[in-house]
Parts: structure tokens; sequence; C-alpha cells
């Protein structure tokens, strides 16, 4: 497994939650693709975009799984970033934790 990271806000998670799928952040949606994340990547990720937010959600997918609709695309400083051009499903979650 290859692992890759949706960083989420609580509120996001709830509705990802009751919904059972997520189509994408405010950013994601303007962008026409869901931003993940590598292990390594996401810290980077958290500061950016996180910074001093509370309850903040790490979402474990395999890009294996994934692999059909998702592209590995230059972002940040010029590194390759998961873009998934599809919404994520609740069922292809493979960990989710609070992000420290």
């Amino acid at each position: 497994m290859t692992p890759v990271i949706k960083l989420l806000r609580a509120a996001e998670w709830a509705q990802f939650q009751a919904d059972g799928v997520f189509a994408g952040s405010p950013d994601d949606l303007r962008d026409g693709f869901i931003h993940l994340s590598t292990p390594e990547q996401a810290p980077g990720t958290a500061a950016k975009w996180f910074a001093g937010e509370a309850g903040v959600m790490a979402l474990t997918f395999d890009a294996d799984a994934l692999a059909a609709d998702l592209k590995w695309e230059p972002s940040r400083g010029g590194k390759l970033f998961p873009h998934l051009y599809r919404s994520l499903r609740t069922e292809e979650i493979v960990s989710a934790v609070v992000y420290q």
C-alpha cells in the first residue's frame, strides 16, 4: 500500500461521514481535483493551510487503490503531489486520526 493523506477540517470530516462521499474542500473544488499529500508532505500542508486550527483530521487512503483517478503533479516547490480527479468515498478510508 502506498499511503496518501487528506487533511480535513472538523466540519468537513463531519459532512464526509454524513454523506459517505467528499467532493472536496473549497480549494479542491476551485482547482478541479482533491489535494492529497504523502506522509512526508503532510506536515508542510498542515503548516501552510491548517495552522492553528483544532480538530484537523488526517485521513489515509491507498494510492494504489485510487490509481485510476490519481495523478502525481508538480505543486509546492516543484514536488510531485497526489491529486485525485473524483470524489472520495468513506469505504476507501484506511485510517482516520486527529492530526497532531
